[in-house]
């Protein structure tokens, strides 16, 4: 009974003085973003782990003849080791919001605070993984069997080994390429990719994988082993503009100056689509039926150019009904086929052929 009272006592003290110690830890660390973040994340750690290191000292002190003071002790023990990696866990996802504090992405000119926040969160996510591994090793070290069989395992290097670090393999593969991207980049936050033929932007990456949101709000989930392994695009790669093509198909007759100031007048229009960097119209294929021409336009996005596009293409189609309509695409018959009269050619008696040059 009495060492129930003390460990109740010391346990109810270190609660109150976890919590003002907690209490000073914020209104001290509030003035910085660093201190802010970490004192936020370390809070409810700190009031669980100080009354258990009080109770952890009251039990280990205690007489061993107690009933339940080995099983009591164990507990402890176990839970100690839990809420220490929950504070070194936390502590990491502290730093984690700092970084993305002090690097915001939702600015204009977002590319250095992308190139950070992509390296910090593969980083702290690769590192929680390591202490998380760490924190479980240690819980079940705490028991005897559990030493032997981890041991025994280290000692053997038959069969058994050979199948375990087989199957790991997907994860530490994806573990190494989760380090490579960190370091290398050739992805980044709110970059964007063409994955598996489907266009979006990177929402957000794990230690296994990377989530893709893709335009029409649907979620590609690939491993990070792809983005090492597989050619992708990176529109985003050193900056976002872009350029885009529209095609249109038209007749022969269409002449292509007044068409060429029409494209450059609405461009004119959308400043906000049009970065004014490129802006070519060109004939790029023709058939026995039309040509095609190719409408070549800058924007400082994907997204914008995509939008300018469509608006280009509506309008230019517009441009051609209204002022000239005899000019879509068409097909040409000639109906006095049969009623010309035959106009008989003389066939000479010998045709030299015909020889291209020497090459």
């Amino acid at each position: 009974m009495r060492t129930l009272l003390v460990a109740a006592f010391v346990v109810v003290l270190l609660s109150v003085f976890s919590r003002v110690l907690t209490a000073v830890m914020l209104r001290l660390g509030r003035g910085f973003l660093l201190t802010k973040a970490v004192s936020e994340q370390l809070e409810k750690p700190i009031r669980v782990l100080l009354p258990l290191l009080g109770l952890q000292a009251v039990l280990a002190a205690a007489s061993d003849e107690l009933a339940l003071i080995s099983l009591a002790r164990r507990i402890t023990a176990l839970v100690m080791i839990a809420c220490f990696t929950w504070l070194a866990m936390r502590l990491i996802r502290g730093l984690e919001q700092a970084v993305q504090l002090k690097n915001p992405v939702d600015v204009s000119d977002n590319l250095r605070a992308r190139q950070i926040q992509t390296q910090s969160r593969v980083l702290f996510r690769t590192l929680s993984f390591f202490i998380l591994l760490i924190g479980a090793a240690g819980m079940l070290m705490t028991f005897p069997g559990a030493r032997q069989f981890g041991a025994s395992l280290l000692a053997s290097a038959g069969l058994a080994g050979l199948a375990v670090g087989f199957a790991a393999r997907p994860v530490l593969a994806n573990l190494i390429a989760g380090i490579q991207i960190a370091i290398t980049q050739p992805i980044r936050l709110d970059d964007v990719v063409i994955v598996e033929n489907e266009w979006g932007r990177i929402e957000e990456i794990t230690g296994t994988y990377v989530v893709v949101r893709i335009w029409d709000d649907r979620r590609l989930v690939v491993p990070l082993q792809y983005f090492i392994e597989k050619p992708f695009q990176n529109w985003t790669r050193r900056n976002s503009s872009i350029i885009g093509s529209i095609f249109l198909w038209v007749d022969y007759s269409l002449p292509l100056e007044p068409v060429r100031e029409e494209l450059r007048r609405l461009c004119q229009e959308v400043p906000e689509l049009w970065d004014g960097r490129v802006i070519v119209l060109q004939v790029t294929d023709s058939s026995e039926k039309s040509i095609q021409v190719r409408v070549l336009v800058s924007s400082p996005d994907s997204s914008r150019n995509w939008d300018l596009r469509c608006h280009l293409r509506e309008a230019l189609i517009h441009f051609i009904q209204r002022d000239y309509p005899g000019c879509l695409p068409q097909l040409r018959a000639d109906l006095n086929v049969g009623r010309k009269p035959s106009v008989e050619h003389p066939v000479p008696d010998h045709v030299e052929p015909e020889r291209q040059p020497p090459v």
